[in-house]
């Protein structure tokens, strides 16, 4: 899973330049890359969302700020081969140069998820680090992101979180005994 472990920081590191400067559970509109870097908050940083938007097979994305201080990006694949897509799109590959160039990429990326595996929600959060330390100089103090599939059932009214084209599967019911 190192190839998630890569993805996860380059996408984590990029929100936390992107999202610190968002308006909380926002999602922010998609910008045109400006030709030159930039000056201020979030100077230098690729803009993720509208990357990720941009990547096919992308369903969806949301961005959002938790109560305890973490930023968050949901994005939404639909399956392992949009997924990998964005992985390997130069938007992503840009940052992982820029942010992490001396990380292992050893192994297949996502090798451990199966070639079927239908809708992916990648969540990256990140809780930055207001004071760095001689202990902790990184810019965050936790970095993570998961993956998740969905599940029939639940509830929605009026809409659901997830994007409209994201198909979820119909729930599974137990037979009858």
């Amino acid at each position: 899973m190192r190839g998630v472990a890569t993805f996860v920081g380059a996408v984590a590191l990029v929100a936390l330049g992107n999202s610190l400067y968002l308006c909380p559970a926002a999602d922010p509109p998609a910008q045109e890359q400006p030709k030159e870097p930039a000056k201020g908050k979030g100077a230098g940083f690729p803009d993720l969302v509208a990357g990720l938007k941009d990547s096919p097979g992308c369903l969806g994305v949301e961005t959002a700020r938790t109560g305890s201080g973490k930023s968050v990006i949901f994005a939404w694949f639909e399956d392992k081969k949009a997924t990998l897509r964005w992985y390997y799109s130069g938007t992503h590959q840009a940052v992982m140069k820029q942010f992490l160039p001396d990380a292992e990429r050893d192994g297949e990326p996502l090798a451990s998820v199966p070639d079927d595996s239908g809708p992916i929600l990648a969540i990256a959060s990140l809780t930055p680090n207001d004071k760095p330390t001689k202990e902790n100089s990184l810019p965050f103090k936790q970095i993570a992101i998961e993956l998740y599939q969905p599940l029939g059932g639940g509830l929605s009214i009026g809409g659901r979180f997830a994007p409209e084209k994201m198909k979820v599967p119909d729930r599974k019911r137990e037979p009858k005994k």
